[in-house]
């Protein structure tokens, strides 16, 4: 399995918009065999930071995701709320609740 923690942090006072497009992303994921978890979260401690928590079956899975037409709508749809380059921790699950 495969799974990445993205720290996206908004432009100021624009993470509400940057929370509606992610999460109709994460509606998009419904559908998506491959995809095991996708979680949009909303920081307790940074007012324009945002947390997506994803695990897929495989890295090449998600890097697929990454070229679907629907993805890139939506990535282009975001660009303009987002301050920086989002932060990455990629990870390898190995079990438990949820997966």
């Amino acid at each position: 399995m495969f799974g990445i923690y993205t720290k996206i942090t908004a432009i100021s006072e624009k993470r509400k918009e940057l929370l509606d497009i992610l999460l109709e992303a994460a509606k998009t994921m419904e559908a998506v065999q491959n995809c095991k978890l996708y979680i949009v979260n909303e920081s307790t401690t940074e007012p324009d930071a945002v947390w997506v928590t994803e695990i897929w079956d495989s890295k090449q899975s998600h890097e697929a995701s990454l070229n679907n037409v629907s993805s890139k709508d939506l990535i282009s749809k975001a660009l303009p709320f987002i301050a920086r380059p989002p932060e990455q921790i990629i990870l390898s699950p190995i079990g438990g609740k949820g997966i």
